[in-house]
């Protein structure tokens, strides 16, 4: 009796320790820096890498209800009835029940404060009419997007078959910050529903300290390990950290903030600018004009590392054949940090230089007699 109250002891402190999960059980840490006025990429690790997205799908669920408030479907203060499908949902919930009537918002404040499955799959129901059709729906929303290594399987991310990338994770938050009206919810650390009956907590706790913080979510799961998005803000620059399969909840926020950190540091956003040097006259052979000057669209701006410099080469034609027609592409004007070519820019004809007519021709050397 005596060595089995010890065993049981054993055990018992066992099951106390810190479980320590083998590196082979965890997914790949990957991450990326975007900046969001460009869409820019600045920094990273295994940024493609296509990763489980464990619960950060659920900002797909929040983009696609914040797309159907900006097509006049719903407010942010529409009460909606709640499906009984949300009911009973597995996981973190706010203990939805089928009929129950709640807000838009406190339905969002459930999934981004709360992690609330079932508020996910009464948003989803009251958004596409089932979780099924929600689905197909945000696959479609990822590829317009440009997240093409996104695949979504559920709404609430519980399946590990939802996988993305830490890039098209940072993408996916480029476009929630169009949605100022979602901002102070993705910045919130406690909150209550139903009256004072329902206390949320956010996981991401960096809601509490950081000022300069936008959004967004903080999770994590099995299949996932520890994710983590955040958008921050300062001056006129807003940069997103998106960090994926951490081993660890301290890390992902450390790397996060380190992220953050080096972009706000060593980036800033310019607009390129073409001098008139660049923009020389091109000849146009047998045309009612000798030549046709150069113009640029509007010119996108760049996130640049401060210690580079930046440096432009014009690309244009010797001469150019009649007839020319306002906005041909006769050239290109590239932007280089460094050597890396940032993007190129097409330079077009700025107004139309028709071919020459044999009676025009007689008329021109009449003239210069």
């Amino acid at each position: 009796m005596k060595m089995l109250r010890i065993l049981l002891s054993v055990i018992l402190i066992c099951m106390l320790l810190p479980v320590s999960v083998s590196s082979e059980a965890l997914p790949r840490c990957t991450s990326a820096l975007i900046e969001a006025q460009t869409g820019m990429c600045i920094g990273g690790t295994d940024a493609d890498v296509q990763v489980p997205a464990g619960t950060q799908t659920k900002l797909m669920t929040v983009y696609l209800m914040a797309e159907a408030a900006a097509s006049g479907r719903f407010t942010p203060e529409t009460v909606l009835t709640v499906s009984p499908a949300a009911e009973g949902a597995p996981g973190a919930s706010i203990w939805l029940r089928g009929g129950e009537k709640m807000s838009v918002l406190d339905l969002l404040r459930g999934v981004i404060v709360g992690n609330a499955n079932d508020a996910c799959i009464a948003l989803a129901c009251a958004v596409s009419g089932s979780e099924e059709a929600f689905v197909r729906d945000m696959n479609a929303a990822a590829f317009s997007l440009g997240m093409r290594s996104t695949v979504f399987a559920d709404c609430t991310g519980l399946s590990a078959e939802n996988l993305t990338t830490a890039h098209d994770l940072g993408m996916l938050c480029r476009a929630l910050l169009g949605y100022e009206w979602l901002r102070p919810v993705f910045t919130t650390w406690r909150c209550f529903l139903r009256g004072d009956a329902t206390e949320l907590v956010n996981e991401n706790r960096l809601t509490r300290t950081d000022d300069t913080l936008c959004g967004f979510k903080a999770g994590h799961g099995d299949a996932s390990g520890y994710t983590l998005t955040l958008a921050a803000q300062q001056e006129q620059m807003t940069l997103i950290a998106a960090v994926l399969g951490c081993p660890d909840g301290d890390q992902r926020f450390a790397d996060a903030k380190k992220l953050l950190a080096k972009g706000f540091a060593e980036y800033y956003v310019t607009t390129p600018d073409l001098s008139a040097e660049f923009m020389q006259p091109v000849r146009v052979r047998h045309g009612t004009d000798a030549a046709v000057l150069p113009q640029t669209g509007e010119l996108l701006s760049i996130a640049a590392p401060r210690s580079e410099s930046l440096s432009t080469a014009v690309v244009l034609p010797r001469w150019l054949d009649a007839p020319v027609h306002r906005g041909d592409v006769i050239g290109t004007a590239a932007f280089y940090c460094g050597d890396t070519l940032l993007y190129e820019s097409p330079l077009t004809a700025a107004d139309d230089v028709p071919r020459r007519s044999f009676l025009h021709t007689l008329r021109m050397l009449l003239a210069a007699l």
